[in-house]
């Protein structure tokens, strides 16, 4: 069929054509943003999930309902080694010049200026090539201590109390969250304890890796009541079915329910894999009629392409050790593995493949779904891995 019609949209945060199975989570995120808004107390949002399975495209939407809400919204994706400090300092400096353009006296927006001068001093001390100047005067004695955990909760009172004397709220959305450091991650969850606590109108909704819940509660006990951890997962196959036939019947084709089995059995119902088996067999179908045989003959492409791209990209930041302990994991299957076990496989002492444990969990290819067991962070990896890698290289 034609491939510029295709109605679907593999891609790294591309919004599918049919967004289902995520009505839960945008409900808590619409409730959120009104009750804050209110004057009300509600928890944050944290989505986890495994790469692949929409987080982006959800924090995406929820960027749409804030501004629809009239929030300030800020959307910003965070960065393995970009420090939290020199990360937020640009985009709140944006966000303060836009609200004393408001109508009104402005005192609070100007102290906030005030604040954020102070703040960025003492980053510009620890990050010399940070290049971001205001035109005030720093507050001395107010987010200039240069302990983030101090200076970030001083810095987020003083944005809100601006935002909140100018009649809106503040959302600030990140991706990505698991690169932060243990400190600013903590730095986050004590700024936020200060927002609930003097019900001020700036709500954090993050998403990361399925470690974030653990990292969280690991910085800070009181983590679990100030923030909600939505787990984003694979999509029911009734959820799958909808994602690929109301597109397909929107534009006039559709697929017989074989074929959407199938789909649903190489995809196990996670989103991007969803989007790119469609794309593949809407481009491979002869006519508006989309059979099994004709994802079956979809498959090797949409194989190829995740091997090229999605997975690529991931296997191709691995050092050799690395490497061998993820085809060691891949052995023994996609489920969460003892790492014992994983050593055993690879004949060596459990206690020498500590160091490459800790190492692929900071760049984020598995975590520690419980105590002694490791998972892939993304889906289908297992299988990559020993198409990547056959035995006989190893």
């Amino acid at each position: 069929m034609d491939a510029i019609a295709n109605p679907f949209s593999p891609g790294a945060g591309a919004p599918p054509p049919e967004l289902v199975g995520r009505q839960p989570v945008l409900e808590q995120a619409h409730v959120l943003l009104h009750r804050i808004k209110a004057g009300k107390a509600e928890k944050s949002l944290l989505l986890t999930g495994l790469r692949g399975t929409g987080k982006t495209v959800l924090l995406n939407e929820i960027h749409r309902l804030a501004e629809s809400a009239d929030y300030r919204a800020i959307l910003i994706e965070a960065h393995e080694g970009k420090p939290l400090g020199p990360f937020l300092a640009p985009h709140l400096r944006s966000l303060l010049y836009d609200l004393s353009r408001l109508a009104g006296t402005g005192h609070r927006v100007r102290r906030a200026l005030s604040v954020l001068r102070s703040f960025i001093g003492t980053i510009k001390v620890e990050f010399q090539d940070l290049s971001l100047s205001l035109d005030v005067d720093p507050e001395t004695g107010s987010a200039d201590s240069g302990d983030i955990e101090i200076d970030l909760p001083h810095l987020f009172v003083a944005v809100a109390e601006a935002a909140q004397d100018r009649g809106v709220a503040v959302a600030l959305l990140i991706d990505e969250v698991q690169y932060f450091t243990a400190k600013e991650l903590g730095a986050l969850i004590m700024a936020m304890h200060k927002m609930q606590q003097r019900q001020l109108p700036l709500v954090l909704i993050g998403a990361g890796l399925p470690i974030l819940p653990g990292l969280a509660g690991e910085s800070k006990s009181y983590a679990e009541r100030l923030f909600a951890f939505p787990d984003i997962g694979a999509l029911s196959q009734s959820d799958s079915a909808r994602a690929l036939q109301d597109p397909a019947r929107a534009a006039n084709a559709a697929f017989t329910t074989e074929a959407l089995a199938e789909i649903f059995r190489f995809t196990t119902g996670y989103p991007y894999f969803v989007q790119e088996w469609g794309y593949q067999a809407w481009n491979s179908a002869p006519t508006p009629n989309i059979t099994v045989e004709v994802v079956r003959a979809a498959t090797p492409v949409a194989v190829q392409r995740l091997d090229q791209n999605f997975f690529r990209v991931r296997f191709d930041r691995l050092t050799p050790s690395e490497k061998r302990f993820l085809r060691a994991m891949a052995d023994l299957g996609p489920e969460p593995q003892r790492v014992g076990v994983i050593a055993d496989r690879m004949g060596v002492k459990v206690n020498s493949v500590g160091p490459v444990r800790a190492k692929l969990i900071a760049k984020g290819m598995i975590y520690s779904p419980a105590h002694g067991d490791l998972a892939f962070t993304v889906p289908l990896f297992d299988q990559f891995m020993r198409r990547v890698m056959p035995s006989s290289d190893r």
